[in-house]
């Protein structure tokens, strides 16, 4: 966040502005501002608001990871953008003893969200964080003489490695014993449900306003879209008073759009995009959100089986398997593929994945693509499978047959889950090819052995009206699948519904043209891409789709279901269609 950012989010009045803006620019003239009007009765005034404000728990993890943000992608020696917002303003608010508590649990705080390499080298590193890029003395002193930032800071350090500590534990697990873990995870979920539903029926009901929320929310949005501002507040004013992150699947789900729409109605999407973009919230809480979403739904899990069932077919005779992922974040996909293959008759094949990465910021936190190599090397050395990767950061309509190092006697399998829907399409590129069809056409020309896709079951229209709806439509499937299959009271389930999924619902609402990241369409328009590329469907294998519908009704809730539909295998919730998955060839391929 720069500092004009700082001074527009707070609004602070005429005097108070300008002491705000000189601060921030680092004046020469510091020594005289902190004597300089510092008891005049509006500037104490709003000094305690201003703390409270800047060290809230929002900004402060904000701003820390976006000074913190190198550091998390790998360089662990740099230490930037300290002598700005929060360094600068410790120093304005030195003589205020409130603010200086105020920074001792701003620091707390943020040490929560730091890497555990946090940029601290020895003591004149902290007392640079304090200080500034000027090394102000004065300041340095005054805190080093209640031994409170050494003691914060040793404290952040033990935190950080408690936490990288359960993380490295929790995701190894995950990665060796991901399918034994699953299970185990949902049978405590069921119980947890279980014991959730006997307590509603031998509880008290309570009667409460019946309010159609989703209907106040399409009429927000059209007033929006009308340019009805005070219609538009006051429809926000009536959702927000019903809306509720731990109530209903509806209230949950309202209380998450309500965000999207105020931030269209203010205009500050792309703002709130890019600092989402740029947030890092904790990995081990995301991992542990991530754990929780595979034990309640069968999504990604059917994904996983359909994948391997389908390559175990493709390397029917064959010893070497190349796999080209697109947007590799799914290293527990991969580490149950080696898992399965160490078991593979006649002793493992080789492995090499080709993992082709994104140059487009992600609003979830995520490995680097070096460490994922890393880390499924590791789970295949545990399995005994010889293991190669290759990874490729670019632009994916730039990817080609030969950036591949291909070999010929290698079975190859492209891959796509849930991640062509990021690339922008016809409403972006008029005059030219949209990056879906030239990725298509890339593939074609790969000739896999099979290409594997996933694709969310949704399409966004050309207007905003029509995308809110489809995207109303579309969560209120999973907010309702998440409010069946988790307890309320689950905390780790507000970070998937406000956190996870509230990331994507802002940028859906919020966001337009090159901000708008997500453009899903249905199964039948990639169908229909998918054969002007030159690419032919392949059927589905009968006994893929029995194995995976016994799965589905043995595991999990009753309201999932696997279905098939033109050689689509499809997944959903209580009848809607969310997700689809296909296979391909080229055209002129022969098939196995």
């Amino acid at each position: 966040m720069d500092n004009g950012d700082v001074q527009d989010s707070l609004s602070p009045d005429g005097m108070v502005l300008s002491y705000v803006s000189r601060v921030l620019m680092e004046d020469d003239t510091e020594d005289e501002l902190l004597c300089q009007d510092s008891d005049h009765p509006a500037l104490l005034q709003v000094q305690e608001t201003f703390a409270q404000i800047l060290f809230s728990p929002f900004i402060s993890s904000n701003s820390d990871n976006i000074i913190y943000r190198s550091n998390m992608e790998g360089d662990k020696n740099s230490l930037q953008g300290c002598s700005g917002d929060k360094c600068t303003l410790s120093s304005a608010f030195s003589k205020s003893t409130d603010a200086v508590w105020a920074f001792s649990k701003s620091m707390e705080e943020a040490s929560r969200f730091l890497p555990r390499d946090n940029g601290f080298r020895k003591d004149e590193q902290v007392n640079e964080m304090i200080t500034g890029s000027s090394n102000r003395m004065v300041t340095k002193k005054r805190y080093y003489r209640d031994g409170m930032l050494e003691e914060e800071a040793c404290r952040a350090r033990k935190y950080m490695v408690m936490m990288e500590d359960q993380f490295e534990e929790m995701f190894d697990k995950m990665m060796l014993c991901g399918y034994e873990t699953c299970i185990k995870d949902m049978e405590k979920l069921h119980i947890s449900k279980a014991d959730e539903e006997m307590n509603k029926k031998g509880g008290s009901k309570v009667k409460s306003d019946v309010v159609d929320l989703c209907e106040l929310l399409v009429r927000c949005a059209q007033a929006i879209a009308a340019g009805s501002v005070m219609a538009a507040q006051e429809l926000l004013k009536q959702i927000k008073q019903h809306a509720s992150s731990t109530g209903d699947a509806t209230q949950r789900l309202a209380h998450c759009f309500s965000k999207g729409l105020e931030a269209r109605l203010e205009g500050k999407g792309s703002q709130l995009w890019q600092l989402l973009s740029t947030d890092r919230p904790l990995v081990i809480e995301y991992l542990k959100a991530y754990k929780l979403y595979i034990a309640a739904c069968c999504f990604n899990r059917v994904a996983l089986f359909f994948n391997i069932m389908t390559i175990k077919h493709a390397m029917s005779g064959k010893r070497k398997l190349h796999i080209v992922d697109y947007g590799p974040h799914h290293v527990f996909q991969w580490a149950g593929l080696l898992r399965w293959m160490a078991n593979w008759e006649g002793g493992p094949p080789e492995v090499k994945i080709t993992a082709i990465s994104h140059l487009q910021p992600r609003p979830c936190p995520s490995e680097g693509i070096a460490d994922t190599g890393h880390r499924l090397g590791k789970c295949a050395s545990e399995f005994g499978v010889p293991f190669k990767f290759h990874a490729i950061t670019a632009k994916w309509d730039r990817i080609c047959a030969d950036n591949l190092e291909k070999d010929a006697d290698e079975v190859l399998v492209v891959n796509d889950l849930f991640n062509f829907s990021i690339l922008m399409d016809e409403s972006i590129y008029f005059d030219s090819r949209s990056p879906r069809d030239t990725v298509l056409n890339n593939i074609r020309k790969m000739r896999p052995d099979v290409f594997i896709q996933g694709v969310v079951n949704s399409s966004y229209g050309t207007s905003f009206l029509a995308r809110f709806r489809e995207a109303l439509f579309y969560y209120s499937a999973l907010f309702d699948m998440l409010d069946a299959t988790i307890p309320r009271e689950d905390k780790l389930r507000s970070v998937l519904e406000q956190g996870m999924l509230g990331n994507s619902v802002l940028n859906t609402i919020a966001c337009e043209g090159v901000d708008l990241v997500n453009r899903p369409e249905r199964y039948r328009q990639w169908q229909v891409r998918n054969q002007r590329a030159g690419l032919r469907q392949l059927p589905l294998r009968p006994n893929i789709i029995k194995v995976l519908k016994e799965k589905v009704m043995k595991d999990h809730h009753k309201d999932f279901f696997v279905g098939e539909d033109g050689q689509w295998l499809l997944q959903g919730w209580m009848g809607r269609i969310l997700y689809a998955h296909s296979t391909w060839v080229a055209e002129d391929a022969i098939s196995a």
